[in-house]
């Protein structure tokens, strides 16, 4: 690769370096999380976790494995940074994200520490772009205390059927209603729109469900507005995992493969709207 060459002098004053053979690897991933301008990026010997928050009611997480690159050097334990999403993308995609065979954009992403900017060599065809981008100061995350332990029921669905959820759904809803329970309607998604209350169940052994692990009924509503940006990495994914835990809240974790059919994760976590009395 061209750009493995690009700037080897500078490498040692670089305390993250990640290379990619193909840009769309790391593009795709982040457009799934892209609903607030600004990201905040955390670094680890194990990979990139990429976390965009919105009013502390909803987080996105797209987690990038250091195995998917074909370099990875941190210098650090941890290295963070936040930085604006929408600038990084259009970086990212500034030959103009082609998806013709044969066709990919070099990516090696290099950043010097605390108050450096977050530098991109992008090659394609021989030409290279060099693209530097302001970083700030990291925010620390909201910890939405979602734990296993903590985790009463959850599903995993083939992402096939849950997009047909949605498509059958009425999205004028403000809230979509979700039920879970060890009992019939076992999982059920609801909508209450402009045109009535739509109802869409999944039997514990239809073939698109996966795994179904539910101890107790619980019944929850969430802003339509906060699911609707998980609707992006839906459509890049192949599995859905939906848990809940005690207090209701929600995790969708989406299994994401990447044009070289590696995986990645996509991870939304989703406050409820309002308590529902259960019957």
């Amino acid at each position: 690769m061209p750009l493995s060459t690009q700037s080897q002098g500078d490498a040692e004053q670089y305390v993250l370096v990640a290379s990619l053979d193909n840009a769309r690897n790391l593009s795709n991933i982040l457009k799934a999380i892209t609903f607030k301008d600004y990201a905040i990026f955390s670094a680890t010997p194990n990979g990139l976790k990429v976390t965009v928050e919105d009013s502390k009611c909803l987080q996105a997480n797209a987690f990038i494995q250091s195995e998917i690159f074909q370099e990875y050097t941190i210098k650090e334990d941890s290295v963070g940074f936040q930085v604006n999403l929408t600038v990084l993308l259009d970086c990212l995609n500034i030959f103009g994200g082609t998806t013709a065979p044969g066709v990919s954009t070099a990516l090696r992403m290099c950043y010097k520490g605390y108050g450096y900017p977050l530098t991109l060599f992008l090659e394609e065809g021989g030409v290279v772009t060099v693209c530097k981008i302001n970083t700030q100061e990291p925010e620390e995350p909201v910890d939405f205390e979602f734990c296993s332990t903590n985790v009463t029921n959850k599903v995993i669905l083939q992402s096939e059927s849950l997009k047909e959820a949605f498509s059958e759904l009425d999205m004028t809803s403000e809230v979509l209603e979700i039920t879970m329970s060890p009992s019939q309607p076992y999982f059920r998604l609801s909508t209450f729109g402009n045109s009535g209350s739509a109802h869409y169940d999944y039997p514990k052994d239809s073939d698109m469900m996966e795994l179904f692990k539910c101890t107790k009924t619980q019944t929850n509503r969430y802003k339509m507005s906060l699911l609707k940006p998980s609707t992006k990495a839906l459509a890049l994914s192949c599995k859905v995992s939906v848990r809940t835990d005690s207090r209701g809240f929600l995790s969708l974790q989406y299994l994401v493969r990447n044009d070289d059919g590696q995986i990645c994760f996509v991870e939304y976590y989703c406050c409820p709207d309002e308590e529902v009395a259960e019957d």
